[in-house]
């Protein structure tokens, strides 16, 4: 493989992954919601960098985030809505 070819699989195989605040976008977009828990689980952060990234980067890309607590005590977040700039 010449290094041509080597550097674009690199790119086309790094332009495929989405970012963790991209994985969280996503995750929060689901009509039931999502956990802390989950959240830590897909990103591999603990529960302060989840709600940091919550409280940042996803609010300053326009998001409104909401939390509920269902009938077993867990609490769900979800994207209320896209606060138009």
């Amino acid at each position: 493989m010449s290094k041509t070819a080597k550097t674009n699989a690199k790119k086309s195989s790094s332009a495929k992954r989405k970012s963790k605040t991209e994985q969280l976008i996503g995750l929060l977009s689901r009509a039931s919601g999502v956990t802390i828990e989950e959240m830590m689980k897909a990103t591999g952060w603990q529960c302060h960098s989840v709600r940091g990234c919550l409280a940042g980067a996803i609010k300053k890309k326009g998001h409104e985030i909401s939390s509920e607590v269902d009938n077993d005590s867990a609490r769900h977040y979800h994207i209320k809505s896209k606060v138009s700039a």
